[in-house]
């Protein structure tokens, strides 16, 4: 019952145009472990046609071992970036909703709440 209200105060949306026209022929997912520091593949990566990355991993000052290319973020709500502009406005966030806590930061999000 919970996440069908929840479904209810979201706006219907699709995958933005630019990212349902990929064809997804060449993904990487990159991590938040660190084990690209020092690697220098950063312009490897900069290659993918889409770039998935995990977490609040940090890209700036870092890109020329992790790239600075990144077409959807993952992250569970504790993850989420706290600023409007570390969201780059041509990627796609993701939130990983799965423990009840999770549902009820993203129904205060939708709701501009206080949690």
């Amino acid at each position: 019952d919970k996440l069908k209200k929840l479904l209810e105060l979201l706006p219907e949306h699709d995958l933005p145009e630019d990212l349902k026209s990929k064809h997804c022929k060449r993904c990487v997912v990159v991590g938040s472990g660190g084990i690209l520091h020092g690697s220098e593949l950063g312009h490897l990566l900069n290659q993918f046609d889409i770039v998935i990355r995990l977490n609040d991993a940090p890209v700036q000052g870092y890109t020329d071992h992790v790239g600075n290319k990144t077409t959807i973020r993952m992250t569970y709500p504790e993850g989420a970036p706290l600023s409007e502009l570390e969201y780059p406005p041509a990627s796609l966030f993701v939130a990983v909703l799965f423990k009840s806590v999770d549902f009820n930061w993203l129904q205060a999000m939708v709701k501009n709440e206080t949690l």
